[in-house]
């Protein structure tokens, strides 16, 4: 019998936000296509839009380090708060990042925000759940500004764009795990790219302490955990119980391709 090895309790891994790290699939092809149009926006802003877990938070950091800007919080974008920010964007050269934009609080302070970046020659990508058309604003003016700027929607991520996040998730962490078993959880993870990462860890937590190959009790254990995580629903609790055999090796898709080439 193999000894069990010692798992210690750090908690999950906080995603990478790298380049590297990204895989482009058909649900972000746009939205990633006008990043490299930057710094030529046509208004100097663009709008990203999407539903939770369709991989905004990895655009924007790739922004972030592309275009050196500093992230904003819209939501506490207020008058008062304003003018805290103008040293921090000065130096930033008018560059920032405006997450959950369609929560600012202060028409007239985000307004005035986009006013000082576009006179600076700034750039200014807004985050937000949905197109700026949709958002309830007062402000003419801040109205004609958004409807002016590009906004490119990012789909929910697909079975084949999971399945990649999964399969390098785990060459990353050396894990073998079978096509099958990927497979299997693509077709039922949440279309939700932070679950498939979480989908991993829990599988490597799992293996490392039993020294074993994976089964199917393991993916459902692991699906289970990443649904919980990534969407934060409750738990019904199993249907029943798993059997306790191997998942094979190989699948009807073949051996397991490489990691995808990266961006």
């Amino acid at each position: 019998m193999s000894p069990t090895q010692l798992t210690l309790g750090f908690g999950p891994a906080a995603p990478s936000l790298d380049q590297a790290d990204f895989i482009e699939g058909e649900s972000n092809q746009a939205a990633l296509a006008w990043l490299r149009r930057w710094p030529q926006w046509p208004t100097g802003r663009l709008c990203l839009f999407g539903p939770p877990g369709c991989g905004l938070s990895h655009l924007a950091a790739l922004f972030r380090a592309q275009a050196g800007a500093l992230p904003v919080e819209a939501a506490r974008l207020r008058a008062e708060t304003l003018p805290g920010l103008l040293a921090p964007l000065a130096q930033a050269r008018f560059h920032l990042v405006l997450d959950d934009a369609d929560t600012a609080p202060d028409e007239p302070a985000l307004l005035h925000l986009l006013n000082l970046a576009a006179e600076a020659g700034g750039s200014v990508l807004l985050t937000a759940r949905s197109a700026p058309a949709h958002w309830p604003l007062g402000l003419a003016d801040l109205r004609s500004r958004l409807a002016a700027s590009p906004a490119v929607g990012l789909g929910i991520p697909g079975q084949d764009l999971l399945r990649l996040v999964l399969a390098k998730a785990a060459a990353e962490r050396q894990l073998a795990l079978p096509p099958a078993l990927l497979d299997w959880l693509a077709l039922r993870l949440p279309r939700d790219l932070a679950a498939a990462s979480a989908a991993v860890a829990a599988l490597d937590r799992r293996l490392l302490a039993s020294n074993r190959r994976p089964t199917l009790a393991d993916a459902q254990a692991a699906l289970a955990e990443a649904s919980l995580r990534a969407t934060g629903l409750r738990s019904t609790g199993p249907r029943g119980a798993a059997p306790e055999h191997e998942i094979p090796m190989t699948s009807a898709a073949g051996p397991c391709p490489a990691p995808p080439a990266l961006l």
